[in-house]
């Protein structure tokens, strides 16, 4: 029986995480079952390899800041499982939780005896929850973040208003493919039927596939670069600025606090996403609304301050694209000060390209650890890490992050920056320290 929040929870993760075949069959089943709160809910669907995250948090600033209420569906968390369905920006009670789960539960039940493949997935469920939670609750608007892929993510039997793709890039290949096309193939899988896709920079490949299935679809194409444009401007302070442009539009020193010139481009898929929704419901934009929307847009986790004297950041470069473009940061805005960069990574990532990449950079200082990895995924030993430096470097190895950073934190001048990054997990149990310390 799930009487309170643990048992839910620990109902929710004692699901299979994958099916062997991948389908949608079992997700329209589960939610018919539910009564298809889905078709109850309408709003914005986000896809991509990197970005997604930042790019929710854009939307939900600009679709609050007109006075809509904005439902937000997000993964993985970073403090508490709750954040992942979220209403302006509040995560779900313990209470609405488990009342969810207690409804979802018998349909699990009957689905898990009755299917020949089993029943629903915890993605699946997760999703269901969220489908009935937006359902009654009076939002206006929901922002929903694919899980993995999109062809065959669970959120994929929805019809949004509109449909964002931020970024195409390595990650999850024994999933989507091995070939930048085989995964934008899977991220293309969300286009709909004369539904507007916003996409960001994409590699040719990927975007030649974008191409082909919106034309397919008579979806019409929105793309970063082509339709709407950007131009960084010097920074002021933390944060970046930039102008936008398209057909309509033309903001002039938009700020975001959020750093890193990948920013500035998940800002724009945001805004040209929320123009182009506003465009649909045929009503008025405010361009001082804007301004303050993007420039309080928060993201725990990217490049997130944790503490200010010794400077302390955390970023969750979780991929090598993602680590690609922390590296480009670091150079741009760091290059000048000694930066000792904490590591830790999943084994199942691309950790070879990403330890190649950062010890590319002559300041960072590379310290290698590891993490209590979550579930049954396994993190990279750091001596595994160190061997996968380019020949002659070497980098101290600690047995777990805590040692390291009491090490490091040591060792620093008080011009230095220590980052911590590598997983997302990772970067969750540092900031659920740091949280905590300050309490």
């Amino acid at each position: 029986m799930i009487q309170d929040y643990e048992t839910a929870l620990a109902f929710i993760h004692g699901r299979t995480k994958f099916k062997k075949i991948p389908t949608l069959d079992r997700m329209r089943t589960f939610l018919q079952a539910l009564g298809d709160p889905q078709l109850k809910v309408t709003g914005i669907h986000v896809a991509g390899t990197n970005g997604k995250g930042s790019t929710v948090a854009d939307l939900r600033e600009l679709l609050m800041a007109d006075g809509l209420t904005v439902g937000t569906f997000t993964s993985p968390f970073i403090v508490r499982f709750n954040e992942r369905i979220s209403v302006d920006g509040t995560p779900i009670s313990d209470d609405d939780l488990v009342a969810l789960v207690q409804q979802v539960e018998p349909v699990v039940a009957q689905l898990d005896a009755t299917l020949p493949t089993g029943g629903p997935t915890e993605f699946e469920i997760i999703t269901a929850m969220m489908f009935l939670y937006f359902a009654t609750q009076p939002i206006d608007v929901a922002v929903i973040e694919v899980g993995l892929g999109g062809l065959y993510d669970s959120t994929n039997v929805w019809t949004p208003q509109v449909s964002v793709i931020t970024t195409i890039g390595y990650d999850h290949m024994q999933i989507l493919g091995d070939t930048l096309t085989a995964i934008a193939t899977q991220k293309a899988g969300i286009i709909k039927a004369n539904v507007p896709v916003i996409v960001g920079k994409l590699p040719a490949e990927a975007q030649a596939v974008m191409v082909t299935t919106a034309a397919e679809r008579q979806a019409p194409l929105q793309t970063l670069g082509e339709t709407f444009t950007t131009k960084l401007l010097a920074p002021q302070g933390w944060g970046e600025r930039f102008d936008f442009n398209n057909a309509d539009a033309h903001f002039k020193g938009l700020t975001t606090p959020l750093l890193g010139d990948y920013q500035v481009d998940n800002a724009a898929v945001a805004l040209q996403a929320y123009l182009t929704y506003h465009r649909l419901q045929q009503t008025p934009v405010a361009v001082r609304d804007i301004r303050q929307a993007l420039a309080q847009t928060q993201w725990p986790g990217r490049l997130e301050v944790l503490n200010q004297d010794p400077l302390i950041l955390i970023d969750g470069a979780h991929n090598e694209p993602a680590m690609t473009e922390l590296a480009a940061t670091i150079k741009a805005r760091f290059g000048q000060q000694t930066v000792y960069l904490v590591l830790a990574i999943l084994a199942d990532k691309q950790h070879t390209q990403m330890i190649q990449t950062l010890a590319a950079l002559p300041n960072v200082h590379l310290v290698l650890t590891q993490f209590a990895g979550p579930g049954t995924r396994t993190v990279t030993d750091p001596t595994m890490l160190e061997a996968e430096l380019p020949t002659g470097q070497t980098a101290p190895i600690f047995a777990d992050w805590q040692s390291a950073l009491v090490e490091v934190t040591q060792q620093m001048s008080s011009d230095d920056i220590l980052l911590l990054t590598g997983s997302l997990y990772f970067i969750s149990d540092v900031r659920a320290y740091f949280k905590t310390s300050e309490a």
